[in-house]
Formats: structure tokens, sequence, C-alpha cells
């Protein structure tokens, strides 16, 4: 591993005990019922373990007995930093600090100790390293944070051992992870290179937790290889993409996948044979449809070809939300109440009507121009970035965005956010190429109010048609919506399409 060198550890942090039995009696002292201050207690011992030359064998029965301790307090803290908002908060900021920071740490000092031993020691070592760096990726895709190149060249220096000394399929139990059964060092690697590949930031929470459940259950069946698969029905995919330069000469460069497409081909025909995802252990979170359109996502995710990037560049205004996107299309802005704001066209038109003059826009004070409230993105190949400088709200995604910096107005989604060093924010912007007409859900007055205003789009291209909701506008598949403002006024739900943080889009059939 001449290629890389470890992150070394701090040698200032305190030894709390110096055999297991005091080990066992210092974690006995921890606040158990106060994770966060345990794990980071933790994690200063794992690193004050990897600093100082203890004997290798009593090191790692150290380290193991605080993996043991750490497993349950890193799941009780997990949601706590689960695609917030980004920014982060201070609280949810420390908490995946905390979190990555030990995973990190503790699979640095395995991999370390694993040159001072062989066989099935050193296999179970790399085992370990392998399933802890693992898990700090995880970490960073849970957070919507990006991923160090460092965590994806520890997880290649693993393979580079492993592969080395024959120690890749040997298969282990985990009594930390009862529930993965035997593990290998391959099942791993495969696991934490297949999820990368996916791009997970691209994917909401309830989708990641699928894909990474999926992964984890195929993770034996992928298979490393110095060629890639000559055979048609082979599929390898190069993992140089992800190492991000030539892989060091004797590194498997191709993963096998194509037995993992085969189950997402076998798992997408039986989901529409009419098998619940629960019933093929994909889980509760995600709909029959919403599982098929994500199986075939992860398996576009495992092609070869590389894909032209996007280079526009420049600067780009971004409305958020239904109501702003709604506003920049109509120049009509709901408020709070959901009425039109009062300086809204249409009402300037019905007032005209009525009295003969717009009475609002006779002010002095009247505001000509309706300023959609945004923010200013950088493009950069494609990307957009919001610079840490600027001010702007905390963001979700897969969030409904609308632009006029070109012009005419454009509606799109904001996929992938995440945090990038330096605390700037960085995002793919998706521009829905459909005719777009935007129009408002037809809905009743509810007694002593006047009827709310909810923003709709319609999307028509060819003979298919969408339509683009906020996420609370409570409707139903096969059931009628009628909208009004747009070309066609009666819709049936048919499927739904895609689903973000604050919209969904449906398709649709006319009436």
């Amino acid at each position: 591993m001449h290629w890389i060198s470890l992150p070394e550890p701090r040698k200032n942090i305190a030894l709390a005990f110096h055999d297991p039995v005091s080990a066992k009696a210092w974690l006995a002292t921890q606040p158990q019922a106060q994770p966060m201050h345990m794990l980071s207690a933790v994690s200063l011992q794992i690193e004050a373990i990897d600093a100082l030359a203890l004997t290798p064998a009593l090191a790692v029965e150290l380290l193991n007995l605080l993996r043991t301790a750490a497993v349950p307090a890193q799941e009780s803290i997990e949601p706590r930093y689960i695609r917030k908002a980004l920014p982060m908060l201070d609280d949810d900021q420390r908490t995946f600090d905390v979190a990555q920071r030990l995973w990190l740490r503790l699979g640095t000092a395995y991999l370390r100790l694993a040159p001072h031993f062989g066989g099935a020691e050193k296999t179970g070592l790399l085992h370990r390293s392998a399933c802890a760096l693992r898990m700090a990726e995880y970490c960073h895709f849970l957070a919507a944070r990006e991923c160090p190149a460092l965590l994806d060249h520890l997880l290649f220096a693993i393979l580079d051992q492993a592969e080395r000394d024959g120690l890749l399929r040997h298969p282990l139990p985990d009594p930390d992870f009862p529930h993965f059964g035997e593990t290998t060092v391959a099942g791993h690697l495969a696991w934490a290179f297949t999820l990368r590949l996916v791009d997970p930031y691209r994917l909401s929470a309830a989708q990641l937790t699928v894909a990474n459940r999926a992964l984890s259950r195929w993770r034996e069946l992928a298979g490393f290889q110095s060629m890639p698969d000559d055979d048609p029905g082979g599929h390898s995919v190069d993992l140089a993409r992800l190492f991000g330069a030539p892989l060091p000469e004797g590194m498997p460069r191709w993963l096998d996948v194509h037995r993992i497409t085969r189950k997402i081909n076998q798992r997408i025909a039986a989901l529409k044979a009419g098998d619940s995802p629960e019933t093929l252990k994909l889980g509760r979170e995600l709909s029959a449809a919403a599982c098929i359109r994500l199986l075939r996502d992860i398996e576009t995710s495992l092609e070869s070809h590389v894909t032209k990037q996007n280079t526009e560049i420049g600067e780009i205004e971004l409305a958020f939300g239904p109501e702003y996107a709604y506003a920049a299309f109509t120049g009509e802005m709901i408020v709070q109440n959901g009425a039109l704001d009062a300086n809204s066209p249409s009402l300037a038109h019905q007032r005209t009507a009525m009295f003969g003059f717009d009475r609002v826009s006779t002010m002095p004070t009247a505001v000509k121009k309706l300023n959609v409230p945004g923010e200013n993105w950088l493009l950069v190949d494609g990307k957009a970035i919001r610079p840490a400088d600027r001010k702007g709200g905390r963001r979700q995604s897969p969030c409904l965005i609308a632009s006029t910096s070109l012009g005419a107005p454009r509606l799109g989604v904001m996929i992938g956010l995440h945090s990038i060093p330096g605390g700037a924010l960085a995002s793919d912007l998706r521009w829905y190429e459909e005719r777009i007409e935007a129009c408002r859900l037809a809905r009743p007055a509810t007694p002593g109010h006047a009827a709310p205003i909810v923003p709709a789009f319609l999307l028509q291209d060819s003979d298919e048609c969408s339509l683009i909701v906020p996420s609370n506008a409570a409707i139903r598949l096969d059931s009628g919506v009628t909208v009004a403002g747009a070309s066609v006024s009666h819709l049936v739900t048919t499927e739904v399409l895609e689903r973000g943080v604050d919209f969904v889009r449906y398709a649709i059939t006319r009436q």
C-alpha cells in the first residue's frame, strides 16, 4: 500500500484503560443514556489505541470491545442527521461529525493493524475495517455531505491487501451485526462501491434506505476482476471512475455486477406481478411503483458508459417551491392565506373590468413588476453551487424550482443537493422539457373562507401528460382532478411518477 498514507491519529490522547478488564470497567461508567457523549468518548479512545505502541493483539481486543459498545449508540443517533435541510443546524452537524469520525477512526485503526497478522486474523481485521469505512461513507450519504476521496481510497487499500493475500472471499460472522449473516471483505467492498456508483445524493431518504437495504442483500453477488467480462451476458463496471485516477498496479479494476442486475430484473418482474416490496425484502418505505422506478435507476447507474456532462456556466436565479414557481410563470403571488397577491395581473384585470381602472396600480407606491423571491446560484460545468457567503434558505432535495434567467420561465427539480467543503451547497438541476402550463387546482371554498389557491403545473409532451402539485395537495390515485387556467380541465391521476420534498408528479389521462 505504498500509494496511500493512512490518516495519522493524534498523539496527545490519554488511554483510559490498559487491558480488556479495565476497558470493560471504563465502558460501564460511560453514560449509556447519552449516546453522543458516549460515542465521543469511545472515538477518542479508538484514536488513543491507534496512536500508542500497544501489542497488536491487545490493540485488536480493545478495539473490538469499543466497537461492540459503539454500534447500538450509533444506531440511536443516526436519525438526528438523516437528510436534514442544508446547511445543517449546529446540533445536527455535531451528531454527524461524531458518527462519521468514529467509523473513520475505527476503520483506519483496524487497517493499520492488519499487516501485523496473517490468515484468519488478518481477514477479520480487513473485514472490520471495510465494514467501518463503508459505514463512514454511509454517514455522508445520509447527511447529504460530500464524501471525501480519502474514504474511497481507504476502501481501495483494503481491496489491494485482500486481493494480494487471497482473503477477499473468506466468509465470517459478525457478532455486532448478526442480521448480516456471514459476510466477506469482498461483500462489504462491493456493497460500498455499488452504493457509491448509484450516486446516493440523488436519492430521497426513503430511496436511499431501500437502495442500501437491497445492495446489502446482494453484496456477495458481485465479483472483482482484473479484466472486463467479455461474455455478452456479462456486466462489468470500471472502478477507476471511483478511484479518480489510474488504479495501482495489481488491483482489480472491474466489478462484475451481472448477478446483481439479474436480481434487479427479477424484483421488477415480481413487483409488476403483484408482489409487495415488503415480501421481496425491500421494506415498507416505498410503494411497488416507486420501488420499480428506483430499481431501474440503480440498474442504469451501474452501467459503465460515461454520460455527457452539462457544461453550462454562469449565474442563475432560482425560485423554490410550487408557490414561487407558479409566480414565476404567471406573475401571481400566492400569499400565506392561499389568496392571490393584491398586485397580481389577474386581479388587476378583474378590477379594471369591474371599475374601469386598476385602483391599486394607480397608487404611487404600487409595484409595477412582480419580483419573485429567489436565490442566486453559480453554474460550474452544469452543477449548481451556492457559495457559503451567499444568503439563502435551508434546502432539501429533490425540490421544485423555477427560473427565468434565460428569459422564458423554466420548471425543474433540484436533485442531489449536498454540502461540500467550505460550507457551500452543490446540486444538479434537471429541467422539464415538456410544454408547461401553470394552473390551479379547483377547490371549493369552505364556509366563511375564500377558495384556497393551490398551484399546479400541467406538463404535455405529444400524447403524454403529467401533473405537478404540492406534496400536501391530498390528491389520490385514480381520482378525478379539476384544474383551472389550463387547456385541459378534467383529469384522472393514474400513477405517481416522481415525488419530492415539496411536490408530487402524477401521470394523468384526460377525462
